[in-house]
Order: structure tokens, then C-alpha cells, then sequence
């Protein structure tokens, strides 16, 4: 039997709300993340890439590590 990847592109609020992941960029680089009304909303990976071109392959590809936060 074939095993199936569920892939994950969007990040899901309590209220429904469903949030894309896309490339964002700053000071420390660019990073995967989401934004609401154009304003950060969450940084999803856990590192940032020099380059915008190699943060978009990441996503694409799926080959980026989502960081987890311990509250």
C-alpha cells in the first residue's frame, strides 16, 4: 500500500479564516509565514534564506522546517 503526504499551504484560525503560507521578508531575512490584511500574522519556519528565490523553492518543494512554539 502507498503511503500519502498530506501537504500542508495554508494555516487554519479557530474561526475558519484560512491563511496561505507565502514568502515574507525581514530584517533577518526572508522566511515562510502568513499575514492577514497585509500585516504579519505568524512566522511559520523555523530558519530564514539570504535570498527570496531560495525561500520560494522551500516552499514549493515542501523542503522547509515549520518551527514550533511552547507557550
Amino acid at each position: 500500500m502507498m503511503s500519502v503526504r498530506k501537504r500542508i499551504h495554508l494555516l487554519v484560525l479557530g474561526d475558519g479564516t484560512e491563511l496561505p503560507f507565502k514568502v515574507l521578508r525581514s530584517a533577518a531575512g526572508y522566511y515562510i509565514g502568513t499575514e492577514i490584511d497585509g500585516e504579519l500574522y505568524s512566522r511559520e519556519s523555523l530558519r530564514y534564506w539570504d535570498c527570496q528565490k531560495d525561500a520560494e523553492t522551500a516552499l514549493k518543494s515542501e523542503d522547509w522546517i515549520r518551527r514550533t512554539v511552547f507557550g
